[in-house]
């Protein structure tokens, strides 16, 4: 428990630390001699993407067979609370184009990683949370560009086949292959186990300052108004998943569990489709906001949960 915890606050820590070095040094992470950053955050999500598939088996897929129901459950409301909330929020808060786009990417977009470690804190389901995440994660082709076309043409233009063979390219592939190192190379992936999440870290961080560099100027403007609209987005995720997950008829732990499935987002692949498919650096700032916030509120409410316990 404390070893996940701390670990989760040493990352919040790095992750604000980043933040706040390219809002100073903006030019830091703009660019190295005539590389420009921005080229480097497709390959980081797929260094990530591959240590996410490298931490999975096929053992979570077949999970679903064991628990259809609740695995259902956390699917239809991963994939209608967040696109929804994004497009009620970014009208509430006045957010306009690309920012409005970005923050509907971000509930377009399956569950996030760190999901999986703050359902551990919180002791929730962490057999459910992992293969919620690899199941959103695996439909993520379909489901996110869906959601964006629907809900978010009004802001930007959406071309859902490039996005799908973004996602592919981005998400899906690197994701297969750790799951098939993890098959067939134990041995690898038992030596990338003690540095992958180190990279991952470090790879967050740098895709978080990238992006907050570029949007620099952006951020006086929006930030404020983007900012509350993403801690209402990340609030209505964990209240409604929760809420959802018990009127459906899920006990206490697994309905956590899907709160925190639902209320984060994975962040990174928000960004990489952000700049590789909307091609804004406007539309990233949404997931460069959400992605820290709500790692320090998922770490909150899962000490919260931990204190209290469980009552039936």
């Amino acid at each position: 428990f404390w070893g996940g915890r701390w670990k989760s606050l040493a990352f919040t820590v790095w992750v604000f630390a980043f933040a706040c070095a390219a809002l100073f040094f903006p030019s830091v992470f703009v660019s190295w001699g005539g590389l420009e950053l921005c080229r480097l955050i497709v390959p980081l999500i797929q260094v990530i993407m591959l240590g996410m598939g490298t931490t999975l088996t096929f053992g979570d897929f077949e999970r679903v067979a064991r628990m259809p129901f609740s695995v259902l459950i956390g699917f239809i409301l991963q994939f209608t609370i967040m696109p929804l909330g994004g497009l009620i929020y970014a009208g509430a808060f006045g957010l306009e184009g690309p920012v409005a786009a970005g923050l509907i990417l971000v509930g377009c977009c399956p569950g996030g990683v760190s999901s999986n470690v703050i359902t551990y804190i919180a002791g929730g389901n962490v057999a459910l949370s992992v293969t919620m995440t690899a199941c959103s994660t695996l439909m993520s082709p379909v489901m996110t560009p869906l959601g964006m076309k629907l809900l978010a043409g009004r802001y930007v233009p959406i071309e859902a086949g490039p996005m799908m063979l973004s996602i592919l390219y981005i998400i899906l592939l690197p994701v297969l292959g750790g799951l098939l190192l993890s098959r067939h190379a134990a041995g690898v992936t038992r030596r990338l186990s003690r540095w992958m999440p180190m990279v991952s870290m470090l790879s967050i961080c740098i895709i978080i300052a990238v992006t907050v560099a570029l949007s620099r100027d952006q951020l006086p403007v929006v930030g404020p108004a983007l900012f509350f609209a993403s801690v209402c987005h990340n609030t209505t995720g964990f209240f409604l998943g929760y809420v959802g997950g018990r009127a459906l008829g899920l006990n206490r732990v697994d309905s956590r569990t899907v709160a925190i499935e639902v209320g984060m987002q994975n962040g990174g692949m928000a960004t990489g489709l952000a700049f590789s498919v909307l091609g804004s650096e406007k539309a990233a700032m949404a997931s460069a906001v959400f992605g820290p916030y709500s790692a320090v509120a998922g770490s909150v409410l899962a000490s919260f949960w931990r204190r209290r316990g469980i009552r039936e």
